[in-house]
């Protein structure tokens, strides 16, 4: 999710719900830190009631644990292991998923990072690097031994990266095999599909990643159903606090664009800010009545005031045609 979870997305789904929300992923070589990309996933909002956790990725297992105290430092609560993304520019430097070839650095790699902080160091990884080489279960047995207080499991290889149907037996084997908490990952999209993995995997949570592009909604109707699958406290206070109606409507949908659009623009500014603000728009424009219209128009624009307007135009036009639909 790295150049789409940024500060103002994450805030964003927090807000609506999600239970953690971790930065995008930062390269374990800390002189990188100063360029414009990795200075903007370094900001954190300490501000909030769920923990702080920032991500990392590498090779060197010095460098990685060395990175795991500059993230504390800066603020981190949990400092997150990226060993799961697939993407080749990734894998060439042996990082990411490519870990999953090399089980003895895998655990050079933990054990560093695990003993260089104070705070709760998590993995997230895939079932293994190809459908012949699974090794999920070794990784995950390996990971507890080595102190990782959670795991993360996107339920597909490397190879497949994010093809075909997540394999959720892998998850279950998973599960079966330790005594962290496992969170489940690939393919849950809403509510039925959050439950119906917890329930096959025994996993004790989810994450969601692309089903929430341009729907951060989506963690509110997952808490309030998923309030029924675990019986604690804080999740039947949470459903309790929830509208029944956990889906936005046209006007709830525009405050979201509009909030997101003008924070984007703060955040990046205007430059960036126009370009990321059209990729954000472009997933939103997925969900509402004739997106693709708004898409197109929306592309064109080089300004936060124009792209604002453009959001509120469109919504004046389409809510006639959603109420000759009702």
């Amino acid at each position: 999710m790295a150049g789409v979870t940024d500060l103002p997305f994450r805030q964003l789904c927090l807000r609506y719900g999600a239970g953690l929300a971790t930065t995008e992923m930062l390269t374990s070589d800390t002189s990188l830190w100063h360029s414009r990309k990795s200075t903007s996933r370094l900001r954190i909002d300490t501000n909030k009631s769920v923990p702080v956790s920032m991500q990392i990725a590498g090779s060197e297992p010095e460098l990685l644990a060395a990175a795991a105290k500059q993230c504390v430092e800066l603020g981190a609560q949990i400092v997150d292991i990226n060993m799961g993304c697939p993407a080749k520019k990734v894998c060439k430097k042996l990082a990411g998923s490519a870990l999953l070839r090399d089980e003895d650095l895998v655990a050079e790699i933990l054990q560093k990072t695990v003993a260089a902080v104070d705070v709760p160091v998590t993995l997230k990884t895939r079932t293994g690097w190809d459908t012949q080489n699974k090794n999920a279960v070794r990784i995950a047995r390996m990971a507890e031994d080595c102190g990782i207080a959670a795991l993360t499991l996107h339920g597909r290889t490397r190879a497949c990266r994010f093809n075909g149907d997540a394999e959720y037996e892998t998850i279950a084997d998973v599960v079966n095999a330790v005594s962290i908490p496992v969170i489940a990952n690939g393919d849950i999209t809403n509510s039925e599909k959050a439950k119906k993995v917890l329930q096959q995997t025994g996993a004790q949570a989810v994450m969601v990643g692309r089903a929430a592009l341009g729907q951060p909604w989506l963690f509110r109707s997952l808490n309030q159903e998923l309030a029924e699958h675990f019986d604690s406290a804080n999740h039947r206070k949470a459903s309790e606090q929830k509208s029944p109606d956990t889906h936005p409507n046209s006007e709830d949908i525009k405050s979201v664009m509009i909030e997101h659009v003008q924070h984007l623009h703060q955040f990046y500014g205007t430059h960036q800010g126009v370009r990321i603000a059209r990729k954000h728009v472009g997933w939103y424009c997925e969900h509402i009545a004739e997106g693709q219209t708004l898409r197109t128009r929306f592309n064109t624009l080089e300004g936060c005031d124009e792209q604002i307007q453009a959001i509120v135009k469109h919504f004046e036009t389409i809510k006639p045609y959603e109420e000759e639909a009702a």
